[in-house]
């Protein structure tokens, strides 16, 4: 039984020992390199003679984060990558609650960590990869631990504007890595082209799936997304055949019109997650590469990456949702209504999860814990939690979840309670459009759609009614260059929001 995520490199170290792991624009390591320079910084890290605290990571993204991850992880300690983008208050708010033990940098981003951190524990990554591994010391550590111990802590935005410390185990990074692999057929011939920032939970798949398989996985520049026939042109050199991308990085593709000049020649599944994916450019992607397994996965960074699934086995028209299916294995999916039961077919309700993917909380944040990390309402026998997502959806007649839209994305308008996805998912639909968002101004009552396309406000009434009522139809057009995304590649709809205050 693996009880640390440890034993995956340790394992794929010594069947694979000098095949490349990761690979990024300027370096790459193999499996036994990467777990020698990960001890060797541990045994910088041991001396502090700290376990089951936390460590930051800031550095650029690319192969010295995965090393110090998984240093941290020898160490007995925990890790949090930090944007390396991110101003330096939101920095400050994150440092200022997880108050880690040390910061781990590089030589180039020394003098940055300093505009943010006092401490005189910063780790200068050049310089302790030169430390003699002291392997007594790291087994006496190792010995420790137990597979509930913390692996890392991933912040996300606070809905009062702090950010949000998710502390997830390595039981359930073993428990979600166990499952992606043996449900996708992962093996050693997995080539990995990562899209997801190591902030963001997509990340989790890519890096943990190569350590588990002894596959490899491909840093892809930054850059390339907003160059989509590059970006392809990159999947081909590297013989990229696994891809696990936000919706957003797929429409992009798609709306550019890259596979009239260009396809992936090796890719051969295409898994996605983090908002919802159109049908209009997911087929698309079908209609070019005919023969990749396509999945659709759901689940919020609380869970563990993700909890349910949809291996796309039909076809769908452009203004069809697309099902995020069912559930994980060991992950239990209750969709409850507002009197805390299981919802009927078509009925709406909310989305709680319970099982062992759910994270540990929300770290040094106990009152935001309790309000979501709560007792099961229709367990009264034992303690048992469930974490509510705040996500709505239902069953479809094939039994399959739908997701509907956030709770808190549902609104009263003309007396009609009404779900801003379904008006986002019409006009979707729509030819002309590449994207959208509608929100709710409530000091003016008003629904609002941003747009990216070549349409008007005419073009999308005329194209929605057949699919929404009247009082679902927007108040308010606004078409936008290109659509704002945040750090995750999903839409900002933040961003968004202070476009309404200042047309005001």
């Amino acid at each position: 039984m693996i009880i640390n995520i440890l034993e995956y490199l340790e394992n794929s170290a010594c069947e694979y020992p000098d095949k490349i792991a990761f690979v990024d624009s300027e370096n790459e390591v193999t499996f036994s390199q990467l777990m020698y320079k990960a001890k060797a910084i541990a045994s910088s890290i041991i001396k502090m003679k700290k376990i089951n605290h936390p460590v930051a990571i800031y550095m650029p993204k690319g192969v010295n984060c995965i090393i110090s991850f998984m240093a941290v992880a020898y160490s007995g300690n925990f890790y949090t990558p930090i944007d390396y983008e991110m101003p330096v208050q939101r920095i400050k708010s994150i440092i200022n609650i997880l108050q880690p033990i040390a910061i781990i940098t590089d030589r180039a981003s020394l003098s940055s960590v300093k505009d943010f951190s006092s401490s005189d524990a910063i780790f200068v990554l050049e310089d302790i990869l030169e430390t003699e591994i002291n392997d007594n010391a790291l087994k006496s550590i190792r010995n420790q631990l137990i597979d509930t111990d913390p692996l890392y802590v991933l912040f996300t935005s606070g809905s009062t504007g702090t950010p949000k410390g998710v502390t997830i185990s390595h039981r359930s990074v073993i428990d979600y890595t166990e499952w992606v692999s043996e449900t996708f057929s992962i093996t050693e011939n997995e080539r990995f082209g990562n899209q997801a920032p190591f902030y963001f939970d997509n990340s989790v798949l890519d890096i943990y799936c190569t350590l588990r398989n002894g596959s490899t996985m491909f840093i892809i520049p930054t850059k390339l997304f907003s160059f989509p026939v590059r970006l392809i042109e990159y999947l081909n050199d590297k013989e990229i055949n696994i891809i696990f991308w936000v919706p957003s990085a797929m429409c992009l593709v798609a709306n550019l019109r890259a596979f009239q000049g260009i396809v992936p020649q090796y890719l051969k599944k295409i898994l996605f997650a983090g908002e919802v994916m159109p049908n209009k450019q997911l087929n698309i992607w079908r209609k070019y590469i005919p023969d990749a397994l396509y999945a659709n996965l759901y689940g919020p960074t609380e869970i563990t990456v993700d909890c349910t699934y949809y291996i796309v086995d039909r076809e769908f028209k452009d203004d069809e949702p697309l099902p995020i299916g069912i559930p994980c294995r060991n992950s239990g999916i209750l969709i409850l209504n507002e009197e805390n039961q299981l919802v009927g077919q078509e009925e709406i309700g909310e989305i709680c999860v319970r099982g062992t993917s759910l994270a540990l909380g929300y770290y040094n944040n106990p009152e935001k814990t309790s309000e979501v990390f709560v007792q099961n309402p229709l367990n009264n026998a034992y303690p048992e939690i469930i974490y509510r997502t705040g996500d709505l959806a239902k069953y479809n007649c094939f039994g399959e979840i739908v997701y509907v839209s956030r709770k808190d994305f549902q609104i009263k308008h003309m007396g009609h309670r009404i779900e801003l996805g379904e008006i986002e998912n019409a006009v979707n639909s729509l030819d002309k459009i590449e994207s959208c968002c509608c929100l709710y101004c409530n000091n003016t009552s008003r629904l609002i759609l941003f747009y990216q396309g070549q349409a008007d406000k005419k073009y999308i009434i005329d194209g929605i009614r057949a699919l929404v009522p009247n009082y679902m139809i927007p108040n308010k057009f606004i078409q936008v260059d290109k659509m704002p995304i945040n750090a995750n590649g999903k839409i900002d709809r933040q961003k968004l929001k202070e476009l309404i205050d200042e047309s005001r």
